[in-house]
């Protein structure tokens, strides 16, 4: 019987987000992919630093037993197949479990989600989380320089999301950036029972959601602890919070900010990922943990 990706949380990640390859990555830019080819085959045989998304994939892939394989990681990378020997290597010396890869020297890889069922694409590539948003999934852009503070938590995956333009569309993000705060607030309690629209990573919460309920059936030790981290406040909070229950599908805590930086906070919670479309938001925040930006909604739009 084949290998079937049904009823799996699929991450498809692409080299530089999980391991450091920052610096091949300057040749490559200096030069091209020959140069960088050839640098990863001279070290082929040295394992590659853990990068940004590399304590996430480690503690998703504990999900996994000998008779339960809930979770598949699957490299989906620019990289030539020559380069993608040192990933697999690297992989293999860090106890990662991960047995499948797509590479395309170059070629935009986000034509291969639909065929991996993939819950969540995470990438260094602008223009490659661009196209995957565009295409329907769950995708962002991570901070390779992010802090890495996965280690506080072993038992536990702690992932935090904005709201709009993120779990949320990015309709009432769309009304206070054209009308102003007061008009916000007013939409919103206008049509504080009328469920948002999904954002980008509605998927990615209701995977995770699966994969906890799945979990708590069999006992496994690892949990999944969520957080809405938002800038809305009193009284939009509470459209929010409807949608979400509206969809089935909670989070273990929700931070209504009004405007308060979400840095301090992010550190309080010490997330292994946190996801925010916003550009500032994220810099201040890969001070403290993993994060990806989400290039979807009006703040992402590309100015012609």
């Amino acid at each position: 019987m084949g290998f079937s990706l049904e009823g799996k949380l699929v991450v498809a990640i692409s080299s530089r987000a999980l391991f450091n390859f920052e610096e091949e990555n300057q040749v490559f830019e200096a030069s091209d992919d020959s140069a960088y080819m050839q640098l990863q085959l001279e070290r082929i045989n040295t394992s590659a630093q853990p990068g940004v998304a590399y304590p996430l994939v480690k503690k998703l892939l504990s999900f996994n037993t000998g008779s339960q394989q809930n979770v598949e990681v699957v490299i989906l990378s620019r990289n030539d197949p020559v380069s993608g020997l040192r990933v697999f290597r690297s992989a293999k010396s860090n106890n990662l479990m991960i047995e499948r890869g797509v590479f395309t020297r170059g070629r935009p890889p986000y034509h291969y989600l639909k065929s991996l069922q993939a819950n969540l694409f995470l990438s260094a590539n602008e223009n490659d989380v661009r196209a995957t948003l565009e295409a329907g999934f769950p995708a962002a852009m991570v901070f390779p320089k992010s802090k890495q503070i996965a280690e506080s938590h072993p038992d536990e995956i702690r992932i935090a999301f904005d709201g709009d333009a993120v779990l949320f569309s990015d309709e009432a993000e769309q009304v206070f950036q054209s009308e102003g705060l007061d008009a916000f607030v007013a939409h919103e309690s206008h049509k504080v029972a009328i469920p948002l629209p999904p954002g980008p990573f509605k998927p990615l919460l209701e995977a995770l959601h699966r994969l906890q309920s799945a979990a708590n059936q069999t006992g496994h030790s690892m949990k999944i602890r969520t957080a809405l981290v938002t800038a809305r406040s009193a009284p939009a909070h509470e459209r929010a919070i409807r949608t979400l229950m509206a969809w089935g599908v909670t989070v273990d805590e929700a931070m209504f900010l009004g405007g308060l930086p979400k840095k301090e906070f992010l550190k309080e919670f010490e997330p292994d990922f946190f996801f925010d479309d916003q550009t500032g938001h994220c810099e201040l925040a890969s001070d403290v943990a993993p994060t990806g930006q989400v290039l979807s909604g009006i703040a992402n739009q590309i100015k012609k």
